[in-house]
């Protein structure tokens, strides 16, 4: 048994982010999309018969995580809350957001609808800013050319700067190469360079001295400045995820990264 590689929370085993290994090399991904992508039919398709299903602890929430073999290596498979954002405005939304920051996975696919890609891509950006291991999933190709739709799946990669495979997950298209963008992303084969969203001169100015504060709270273990951009919004909710999943981030510096916020 194991943890995901962020093992050092003060609620140690009994948190959500616990997650049983069968082996230290094993690898964790996280499975996160808006509703209605497919997003369960590819978790379906990786997993098969080798997944269990239950609650997030202390959650109403649906939690399921699977097993799969690849290369050389074993995969746990874990598919988040279905939500359109990580903003944190439901339980759902939380969840995702804290697993993918806090429970540190080794990947995460974000599942797309190549149907109305659009309005996928806000989850998208905003993944990409909490973490450079991703992989975007594009799904229901099949639908979009059915609807006279293309996906310049090249140009996208090239765009976020991270991997981008299409898939139509119910016959099984495209999910060798999913499955092998989720292995070279997650033992560092591949290396990424998510292109994050730049904001008004005024925003980014800010940006600039609140994440040197950052960097010594949270000592580089997320991503300073989606953190910076949280506390710019006012979000008062990552501040208890934090000292609630962060062993060494003690009363005094929430206080002070509270003092960010106001």
């Amino acid at each position: 048994m194991g943890l995901t590689r962020y093992a050092s929370t003060k609620v140690g085993m009994t948190d959500i982010f616990y997650v049983e290994k069968t082996s230290p090399k094993d690898l964790v991904i996280a499975l996160a999309g808006n509703p209605n992508t497919g997003k369960s039919t590819v978790f379906n398709a990786l997993t098969g018969l080798h997944q269990h299903t239950g609650n997030w602890p202390g959650k109403t929430v649906a939690n399921a995580r699977g097993n799969y073999s690849h290369r050389d290596k074993n995969f746990i498979l874990v598919d988040l809350p279905g939500t359109y954002s990580l903003l944190a405005s439901s339980v759902e939304e939380q969840i995702a957001r804290d697993f993918i920051c806090f429970g540190r996975p080794d990947a995460t696919v974000v599942v797309a609808d190549a149907t109305c890609l659009e309005r996928n891509l806000n989850l998208i950006l905003q993944v990409i800013e909490l973490t450079d291991n991703v992989v975007v999933c594009v799904n229901l190709i099949d639908e979009a050319k059915k609807k006279k739709i293309e996906i310049d799946i090249l140009k996208l990669q090239l765009e976020l700067g991270v991997p981008v495979v299409g898939t139509a997950a119910r016959s099984g298209v495209g999910l060798k190469d999913l499955l092998d963008a989720v292995y070279n992303v997650s033992t560092g084969k591949v290396k990424t360079s998510p292109k994050r969203v730049l904001y008004p001169e005024d925003i980014e100015s800010l940006l600039e001295k609140v994440i040197p504060e950052i960097d010594g709270y949270v000592n580089n273990t997320i991503l300073a400045r989606w953190l910076a951009l949280r506390f710019i919004d006012g979000d008062k909710t990552i501040i208890e995820s934090i000292k609630n999943y962060m062993a060494d981030f003690d009363d005094t510096n929430k206080e002070k990264a509270g003092g960010l916020i106001n």
